[in-house]
């Protein structure tokens, strides 16, 4: 985190330095600096902010593709003549913790259309997830936990 602030000190520097306090010239700023962590990063202790960097970039793919896969089969789903749904709510076993983690598994979870997530137990072992189609429940959990949770885990841990 000290590191994020001390390149979020060097765009400001780079903005005062050109003389131009546009957004357009902090992100430049902020890559440039991210950049020069990067060159300094073994001086500096920087290798853990840009592989979490990276990390956190991967969640995001994978939230998006997930998007993407699930707006698909929903629409499929919707849209084909017979709906053989089996909608149902769940208890997933939860490997994250933290509260964070947590609240970050549970949106994502809900934004993924054919999935909500409905409440966390008082221990927070359990969340309760309601989907469009509970007939495989291995394979949701699975998915689950190979997908947003794992790499939930790899990029705040």
């Amino acid at each position: 985190m000290k590191l994020f602030l001390v390149n979020v000190l060097l765009a400001l520097t780079w903005a005062a330095i050109t003389g131009f306090y546009s957004v357009l010239n902090f992100t430049f700023g902020f890559l440039l600096g991210a950049f020069v962590l990067y060159l300094i990063r073994e001086q500096v202790g920087s290798v853990g902010y840009f592989s979490r960097a990276q990390r956190i970039i991967s969640l995001f793919i994978l939230f998006l593709y997930e998007l993407v896969m699930s707006a698909i089969r929903v629409a499929i789903t919707v849209l084909s003549p017979r709906m053989n749904l089996k909608p149902g709510i769940f208890a997933y076993r939860l490997k994250v913790d933290r509260d964070f983690e947590i609240t970050l598994l549970a949106n994502m979870i809900t934004l993924t259309p054919g999935t909500l997530s409905v409440d966390v137990s008082q221990d927070k072992k359990y969340l309760y997830v309601h989907a469009i189609d509970c007939s495989d429940l291995d394979a949701t959990r699975k998915d689950i936990a190979n997908g947003f949770e794992r790499k939930i885990l790899e990029a705040f841990r």
